[in-house]
Order: C-alpha cells, then sequence, then structure tokens
C-alpha cells in the first residue's frame, strides 16, 4: 500500500461535475493498494496517518497529528501510485490490485479512518475524478507498507 498525504487547508474531489468529497483543513491521502496488501496493511497504514505528527503546534514545529487538530480526510483511491515506468515508454501496473480486491481494502481503509473518529471524505472509485486542494506548506509525504 502506497499514500501520498498533502496537507491541505482545504480539498475536494469532482466526477462529473457533482463534488463528491469536500474537506478543510487535514490530509487529502492518494490511496494505493498493491495486489499483496492484507487488512493487516490497512490497520498499520490508517495507524500512521492518523497518528503522524505532520501539523504545527503553537511554536511551528510539526508536533501535532492529524487527530490533535481535529483535521479531516479525503481520501482518493489512486491505482496509478503503482505505475512501473522503469521500462519503455507507458507504465505497467503490475503491481497494482485488481479492483475488486482494491475497492474492499479502500472501503476498509476509510470505515478504519472513521472510527479513529476522523471526520473522511471519500472520491468515488474507478471514476474519472478532478481532485482540487490547497497546499498547506506545503507538505507531502509518501508512505509505504
Amino acid at each position: 500500500m502506497r499514500a501520498v498525504l498533502q496537507r491541505v487547508t482545504q480539498a475536494s474531489v469532482t466526477v462529473n461535475g457533482e463534488c463528491v468529497g469536500k474537506i478543510d483543513a487535514g490530509w487529502l491521502i492518494l490511496l494505493g493498494i498493491a495486489k499483496d496488501d492484507s487488512l493487516d496493511t490497512v490497520k498499520w497504514m490508517v495507524d500512521k496517518c492518523v497518528g503522524l505528527r505532520a501539523f504545527e503546534d503553537a511554536n511551528g514545529k510539526m508536533n501535532l497529528s492529524v487527530q490533535d487538530v481535529r483535521g479531516e480526510i479525503l481520501v482518493v483511491s489512486q491505482f496509478t501510485l503503482y505505475g512501473d515506468c522503469n521500462k519503455g515508454r507507458r507504465p505497467s501496473f503490475d503491481f497494482a490490485a485488481p479492483p475488486e480486491m482494491a475497492e474492499s481494502l479502500y472501503v476498509a481503509f476509510c470505515e478504519s479512518l472513521e472510527k479513529a473518529g476522523i471526520s473522511v471524505s471519500r472520491g468515488r472509485f474507478r471514476a474519472d475524478m478532478k481532485v482540487s486542494l490547497l497546499n498547506d506548506g506545503p507538505v507531502t509525504l509518501i508512505l509505504e507498507r
């Protein structure tokens, strides 16, 4: 599983001109799921995303988690995070999970974030999405398990 976390002051995702997910301050998470991922991978990734101290405290130090700042999370599935561009000119997606498996783990990821007390918005799985964000910092981190 790969996650690109972007600290944002706001983010949204639209499908066919309709806003399907929107948050104020928090994380925009682009989530890629590999074919060898499992519910254990989901648990590890959720714990990391919720507890990662990358939000500023009163002294301007990255010392607070998304929970500490009562931030929100927008999760957008993105299988292209597993695009292997090492050979040729077209990415290979051999390491990406098949859609049915990926969707199940994507839903489990979002539901686990909600169980942790986070306000979660979602993109639409397998849709052509347009993502807008106002990056804060900018702070962009990559997690992989």
